[in-house]
């Protein structure tokens, strides 16, 4: 009698997979592993130590280039979320009309868009301003950061919304509130986790954003990715894997967060 076919067991499928998690995360586990090396190489194994862990904290450019990408990256991260919010609620809060599909496109431009293409086209824009205006501070890697930031904000918040129950803000509606009250009493405590994970996810890509930095900023205004790049153009030590450690480590807890928040309840239930 012939096996039935099941999607659910595909053979050498899994073997395959486990090879590509391999392939993907041995060079970060590498990396975590050498950042408390004690020694200055970072392919020769020396002892475990927290030196480099140490001499980052102690390193004043490095201290100024992490404090500035969380002030860039929590404030364009605020700026995404919100137009990201207001995007949503424009194109899921409406009947279906002719357009409505090239708004999600246009909303969703900076994804499709190679990332370079978007940098370039950000450094002609502000270097023209620059020169009308004289100004040449923080002010237009948030205003980058918070353009290429607003898809990804717009993603989760977006799914959300198109997963709540709409009878509630018809009851709503029904019992004499008005479209401010719906919103803020109904519709704004149920979108709320997705407005956060929206925001973490923004958080994050600006966070780690190199590309469009490089071309946007102007002098001393390195993020900490730039630094980074920066001086693994001149030399190679444990304290660049001691910084790329504490950044994954960043990164993770606030990606572990945004899954837990972007999780769709009534799905978990079945």
């Amino acid at each position: 009698m012939a096996k039935r076919f099941s999607i659910r067991r595909q053979p050498g499928f899994a073997t395959i997979a486990m090879f590509s998690f391999f392939v993907l995360y041995l060079p970060i586990a590498t990396l975590v592993v050498y950042a408390f090396n004690s020694g200055t190489s970072i392919a020769t194994w020396e002892g475990f130590s927290l030196r480099w862990f140490q001499s980052a904290w102690q390193n004043q450019q490095v201290i100024e280039a992490s404090i500035r990408s969380l002030q860039i990256a929590s404030i364009a991260a605020v700026i995404a979320t919100v137009c990201a919010t207001l995007a949503a609620l424009a194109t899921t809060r409406t009947a279906p009309y002719r357009g409505l599909t090239f708004k999600y496109s246009m909303v969703n431009m900076p994804l499709l868009v190679p990332e370079i293409v978007t940098a370039v086209a950000l450094l002609i824009l502000f270097s023209r301003i620059k020169v009308w205006t004289g100004y040449s501070g923080l002010g237009y890697l948030i205003l980058a950061h918070s353009a290429f930031c607003v898809p990804f904000a717009y993603l989760p918040i977006r799914a959300r919304l198109e997963s709540m129950d709409l009878s509630l803000e018809r009851a709503a509606a029904d019992l004499y509130a008005n479209a401010f009250q719906t919103f803020r009493y109904v519709t704004l405590p149920l979108l709320w986790p997705g407005i956060l994970a929206g925001l973490m996810l923004a958080f994050v890509i600006s966070l780690d954003d190199v590309v469009i930095t490089e071309f946007v900023k102007s002098g001393g205004q390195d993020t900490l990715p730039t630094y980074m790049l920066g001086q693994l153009r001149r030399v190679v030590t444990p304290e660049m894997n001691a910084i790329s450690t504490v950044f994954l480590m960043l990164s993770l807890a606030i990606v572990t967060v945004f899954f837990f928040l972007s999780r769709n309840p009534q799905k978990d239930d079945k």
